[in-house]
């Protein structure tokens, strides 16, 4: 009796080079996505905004200074537990007083500040309900401060002059 010859046509992969090729794929994606981590980039987006409004809000308030004889304007709580800038109970409204004459819109938090438009829409009109979500307050010295409560991250976004 003769033995049949052994065919040996292999074609393709077997099951467990494909399973290796794909966790290595899901290793490798799973990398990328911890590098990029786009929650993150929207942060520091964020909170690029919130340092450059700040600094805008700052700028507004030490010119009004400087125009009204080193007079600050009213309404900045001397404590910051209800230092938030808008036009409600209790709040700093400074829109009346620098806006169009020392920065064109008071700018509001990207994320949480509710203008006339929506979150991170800038205050325009000065008499429609608005909330910026920044906090002002000014020390003994009258030195001025600006924070970011909502900073994301992690960070602490805050400026003093």
């Amino acid at each position: 009796m003769k033995s049949l010859p052994k065919i040996r046509n292999v074609k393709g992969f077997t099951l467990i080079e494909l399973l290796v090729v794909i966790g290595i794929l899901a290793i490798l994606l799973a990398i990328v996505l911890i590098a990029i981590n786009p929650a993150r980039q929207f942060g520091q987006a964020n909170n690029t905004r919130r340092r450059s409004d700040i600094t805008q809000i700052l700028n507004a308030v030490g010119a009004y200074a400087a125009d009204h004889a080193g007079t600050l304007p009213t309404g900045i709580p001397a404590s910051p537990s209800s230092a938030l800038v808008g036009n409600g109970t209790g709040q700093a409204d400074l829109c009346a007083e620098l806006v169009t004459n020392y920065m064109p819109a008071l700018p509001t938090d990207p994320q949480y500040g509710v203008g006339t438009s929506g979150a991170g829409t800038a205050v325009t009109d000065c008499t429609q309900t608005y909330n910026t979500d920044y906090l002002i307050w000014q020390d003994a010295n009258h030195r001025v401060t600006v924070s970011a409560p909502d900073a994301q991250n992690g960070e602490i976004i805050s400026n003093t002059r």
